[in-house]
């Protein structure tokens, strides 16, 4: 790695240590939107390892993760799901991310025997020069808490591969991976959280770019006709908005506002708004110990009763009984 490299990616450390996901995104995406999704699907305690190894290998990684990100630094790998004629080769510059539910195996050759973690640790062959194994990649894991997380994660495919310019923010990023896993360092956990956060970010940028199935919010957001009552909404979800303010923050007729909302996005705007509202209840009822009133004044309900009246009418449940369904720990 060159100097200039070497430097940029010092920096770029130093930056991520006390960047917060705000300017992540960002400087990555001027669609605010995605931040507010993202905050609440950003990486904690992210798990990630650099493995290097000579053939023969393979490894089966199960299906609980909910995203399983993978980049091979020098070499070749093989990455399959359940057939392995569908087998996908990975190289150097590329980054695949995968969707939980479903195993999946990496190895040096399509049809590998695959072992589970910990025994391919026990048992995995050591290059006599750790440093010049054939094979170096790297395998991490994406936790999500957030309500929002899911629906943003389930719309990319089951597997994405992206590839890289030499000058592409994601290969510095791939670099500055298989560095930082090299050896143990200060504020290391993190720079694995945020770098997860931006590869996550780049994935999802990329794909909903040039995706149909993009969800509709991701559109809209660069629809000039909508995006600012969009932003609007997801910066203040607990103003009593009406259809009339949201018009004219968007510089449009009630009529030609409440059209265009609902021929783009599928639903009125209050109904998108309400949808909103109950999304961030379930994140505040699955990961804080916040009462009802603090929910419900975060929200935009003016009571508990009217939130709990609200959210038995959407989930069939009240927020305490759907709470104790579903709780998790707090995210830090």
């Amino acid at each position: 790695m060159g100097v200039s490299m070497r430097g940029k990616l010092d920096s770029l450390r130093e930056s991520l240590i006390r960047l917060p996901i705000r300017s992540v995104t960002r400087t990555l995406d001027r669609v605010d939107l995605l931040y507010d999704h993202l905050m609440r699907a950003r990486a904690t305690g992210a798990v990630f390892a650099r493995t290097v190894v000579t053939p023969p290998w393979g490894l089966l990684l199960g299906g609980s993760v909910e995203l399983a990100v993978h980049a091979v630094t020098r070499g070749r790998a093989w990455l399959w799901r359940e057939d392995v004629g569908e087998a996908i080769e990975l190289i150097p510059g590329e980054i695949t991310l995968v969707r939980g539910g479903m195993p999946h195996h990496l190895a040096h050759e399509p049809g590998a025997p695959c072992l589970d973690p910990d025994e391919f640790r026990r048992r995995l062959p050591q290059p006599t020069d750790p440093e010049h194994g054939s094979t170096v990649f790297l395998c991490g894991a994406y936790r999500f808490a957030g309500d929002v997380a899911g629906g943003v994660v389930d719309a990319l495919p089951p597997v994405l591969t992206l590839s890289s310019a030499a000058d592409d923010p994601l290969r510095e990023v791939i670099s500055l991976l298989s560095r930082e896993l090299a050896e143990v360092e200060a504020g290391q956990q993190t720079v694995l959280d945020r770098l997860l956060d931006v590869l996550l970010v780049l994935a999802l940028r990329s794909d909903f770019r040039n995706s149909s199935a993009a969800p509709r919010w991701y559109r809209a957001a660069a629809d000039p006709r909508l995006r600012d009552a969009l932003q609007a909404m997801h910066d203040e979800p607990a103003r009593d908005w009406t259809v009339d303010e949201l018009a004219a923050v968007s510089g449009l007729s009630r009529a030609a506002y409440a059209r265009t909302f609902s021929q783009v996005l599928g639903q009125p705007p209050l109904q998108y708004l309400t949808e909103h509202r109950m999304s961030l209840a379930r994140d505040l009822l699955r990961t804080t110990d916040l009462g009802l009133s603090g929910i419900a004044s975060r929200v935009g309900y003016g009571s508990p009763y009217s939130f709990v009246a609200a959210f038995r009418r959407r989930h069939g449940v009240p927020p305490i009984s759907w709470r104790k369904q579903h709780a998790v720990e707090p995210l830090a």
